[in-house]
Order: C-alpha cells, then sequence, then structure tokens
C-alpha cells in the first residue's frame, strides 16, 4: 500500500474505497487502513436508484425482489494512491463482486471486458481523456451560476479566466493523486474549461478521469464553488464534451492506427473502427448523453458529435482524426459528455469499434462540409433521452458487447429518468403559457 500520503505515524490511516455508479457518481466507503484489505460491503439496491434517490423496482443487478443483499468492494492494496482530503487519507477504485463473480451491471467490469477483447484481437486500447466543465458560484437565489470572469478569452489562463485560482489547487492535487495531466486551459465561453488528461491504458484512464472529476468537484466545493461537467448546463453558452482518444498498441509496441504506407496514415483497423463508430452512433447516444440535459448540446452545427460521420482534423465530425501520426496517431470520439461514466463511455467506444473491426465495415469517405451550414453526413444523433434508449435498446450487437446486464440496468433507470421529466411542469411552459391559456 502506497504510504506516500502521511498520518501522524508516518502511514496512510485510511482508505476510501471507491467504485464508479451508473449515474456517473462515486460511491463508497471509509476504511481504516488495517482493515483495508477485506474491502468493503454495500447494498445492490444502489443500482436502482436515480438522481432523485427513487428505486426503480426490478432493475437489474438490483436484486429488488431478492432482499437487496449486499456486494463486496474489492481492490489490490498495492493500487491505493494519495489521496486530496489531507494527510492520511488514500483513496482507491475498487472493482465489484458478489459471491467471488464480478458484479454484471458494474462499469468497471464493462470496461475490463472491452479491454479483454481487444486483446484477443490482438491489440492493447489506450486512451486519452479530455473533459470540459464550467466552474459555478451561488446565484444568490439558491442555484448557481458562472463564474464571473469578463475578461476572459479561448486558450486563457491565469487570473482573468481563473480569479478563484483553482486550477493550480487543483493540478497539485491532481499530482499527489497520480492523475497525470497533460493541459489546462479556458474554453470558448467564459468560466469553462478544458482538461486533457495523458494517455494511459484503458483501465487506467478511466480510473483516473472518475477520480479527476470527483477530486475537482470536491476542492470546488471547499470554496463554495461547483465544477459541472454537464453537457448543457447554461443556457446561452456552448455545451461541455467528454472526448474519448483511442489507439491500440501491437504486441511488438507499435501504434495500430498508424500505417505510414497509407496515404492518409490510416490503417485498415483504424478505418473499420471508425465505421464501427459511425454504424452504432445512434445507439451509442443512449449511454454517451445519459440525460434529458445532454441532448440541448447535440445539436446540429454545435460541433459536439452530432452527425454520424469522421474527418481530418475536423471538429465538426464526431470521429476526428487529429494531424499526428507514428506513434501519436489516434482516434478522437466527440460524442460523450461528462455526465456519462468514464468507464462506461470509454468502454462503449471501444465495444462499437471492435464491432467495426470484427464485421470489417468499410469506411465511407471524410466530412468535407463545414460542419455548420453543410455537412455531407445524413445520419444524426436522437433527439432526445427517450428516443436515445430506443436506439440503444433496438442495437443488440451493440448491448450484448457492451453488457446485457449493464445496459438493462441502464435502460431501467434512465427510463424512470426520462418518465419523470416528461411528466413534470417546467418553469418555461408555466412563464410561456400562463399568461394566456
Amino acid at each position: 500500500m502506497d504510504t506516500t500520503t502521511a498520518g501522524r505515524d508516518g502511514r496512510i490511516e485510511r482508505v476510501r474505497v471507491l467504485w464508479p455508479d451508473h449515474l456517473g457518481l462515486a460511491r463508497g466507503k471509509y476504511v481504516p487502513a488495517a482493515m483495508a484489505a477485506r474491502g468493503a460491503r454495500h447494498c445492490t439496491g444502489t443500482w436502482a436508484l436515480g438522481f432523485d434517490r427513487q428505486m426503480t423496482p426490478g432493475t437489474p443487478g438490483s436484486f429488488f425482489f431478492e432482499g437487496l443483499p449486499d456486494m463486496d468492494a474489492r481492490f489490490d492494496p498495492d493500487a491505493v494512491r494519495p489521496g486530496w482530503e489531507g494527510p492520511g487519507t488514500g483513496v482507491v477504485v475498487a472493482d465489484l463482486e458478489r459471491h467471488g463473480e464480478a458484479v454484471a451491471v458494474s462499469p468497471r467490469h464493462a470496461l475490463r471486458r472491452a479491454v479483454a477483447d481487444w486483446e484477443d484481437l490482438g491489440y492493447r486500447p489506450e486512451v486519452g481523456i479530455e473533459l470540459e466543465a464550467y466552474l459555478m458560484e451561488p446565484d444568490g437565489a439558491g442555484g448557481w451560476g458562472p463564474i464571473s470572469t469578463p475578461g476572459a478569452f479561448v486558450y486563457g489562463t491565469g487570473p482573468s479566466v481563473d480569479p478563484h485560482g483553482v486550477i493550480g489547487e487543483l493540478w497539485d492535487a491532481a499530482d499527489r493523486a497520480g492523475i497525470a495531466i497533460e493541459a489546462i486551459n479556458s474554453e470558448y465561453d467564459e468560466s469553462q474549461f478544458e482538461f486533457t488528461l495523458a494517455h494511459a491504458d484503458a483501465l487506467e484512464a478511466a480510473d483516473r478521469a472518475f477520480l479527476f472529476r470527483q477530486m475537482a468537484r470536491e476542492l470546488a466545493i471547499r470554496r463554495g464553488l461547483l465544477w459541472t461537467f454537464l453537457g448543457k448546463p447554461v443556457n446561452d453558452r456552448g455545451g461541455s464534451g467528454l472526448h474519448v482518444n483511442l489507439s491500440f498498441t501491437t504486441p511488438e509496441g507499435a501504434n495500430a492506427v498508424n500505417d505510414p504506407a497509407d496515404p492518409d496514415g490510416l490503417s485498415l483497423l483504424a478505418r473499420q473502427a471508425t465505421a464501427g463508430l459511425l454504424e452504432h452512433h445512434r445507439a451509442l447516444c443512449g449511454l454517451l448523453a445519459p440525460t434529458v440535459t445532454a441532448y440541448r448540446r447535440l445539436r446540429p452545427g454545435q460541433l459536439a458529435g452530432f452527425w454520424a460521420n469522421w474527418g481530418h482534423d475536423h471538429r465538426g465530425a464526431t470521429v476526428r482524426v487529429p494531424p499526428e501520426r507514428g506513434a501519436s496517431a489516434r482516434l478522437e470520439h466527440r460524442l460523450a459528455d461528462g455526465a456519462a461514466p468514464s468507464h462506461v463511455a470509454i468502454a462503449a467506444v471501444l465495444q462499437a469499434a471492435r464491432l467495426g473491426v470484427e464485421d470489417r465495415l468499410e469506411l465511407g469517405p471524410a466530412e468535407t462540409g463545414d460542419g455548420f451550414g453543410r455537412v455531407d453526413a445524413g445520419v444524426g444523433c436522437p433527439g432526445n433521452l427517450g428516443e436515445a434508449l430506443a436506439a440503444l435498446e433496438a442495437d443488440g450487437a451493440l448491448c450484448d458487447a457492451v453488457g446485457k446486464e449493464l445496459v438493462g440496468q441502464h435502460l431501467a433507470v434512465k427510463r424512470s429518468e426520462w418518465d419523470a421529466f416528461c411528466a413534470y411542469t417546467t418553469d418555461w411552459e408555466r412563464r410561456t403559457y400562463l399568461p394566456f391559456l
């Protein structure tokens, strides 16, 4: 067990055992370091919960009608890393088991399966994550609004975009926790930032993104601020994405996305993987854009992964092929937003790409439109969460690849969420209709 975060006696005194759930939340417990090897137990009923704390009866994995039994969070003690809560507290991302078997609806288990499926093809997937988020402050009326930074601009750094000094604190905490950051900058809209995490093997990349998101939110809370990774939290500003950058390493250590003999520098594997991502585009929305709010970001002309298209260094394409080749060649998938659990997002992207390879799909031509008023693509995202869930359920190949149990659990909870939204009268409706009707 890592002891670089020291308590009074020079050791980690407690371990914060965390695991990613279906809502993108970090569930877990604190346990004494001396007892950490035993793991921690949690109720399976957690899988039936929505954001409103209501349970959806019969949700797969919840054992709702079997007494809501326990499951175990287990981890390698050597995987404990320094946390961000002060001396003496370490943090670890755990796997979930029940009766010695992996919990089928666990996002981390789904990602392990996706990695294993790619390894069966002879490749090790590596992933780099880019997260976008808004920094919010209390608006004085019981809600939250973007922090005030009137001198902000895109690719800004320093106090003009970060008057509270949160970026330096966040970077230092990430460094202590072993979460490698490649870059941080302000985004296009005021109070919005982009965080580029260093690439790693797929599971480690997902763990880092999961921990980074939690760490960022908690450090902001201490200052009375809020980081939100929602896809479209502010009506008059742009959306926030979670971009998944993919590459595949051969047993010899070569980047399998790259092919120096190809005019575009792209391998057949890369083309087939891209074709798979486009083939399953609409179904992927059900997993990668898992909130009502997500579909206010996923609109034509928003540079947000709406269209089932690909392009060379084209931000109007869902699959962007950056200009780097050789060891740095990669595919950037731009559909997801930060409300998607990082492990699920990466697993789903990897599985859709793998299906393209196994089905030997042929990739069509690159996007030539500007991505705003003109596009070549004819297939876009579903119009709302309800339609996206239907598209996901209809894609049997993707459901099987990601995991029938996980997808079934996701559909049950998210359909309850969608039904609750559809039954709710919004403030907009009251403002618009009450004076006249």
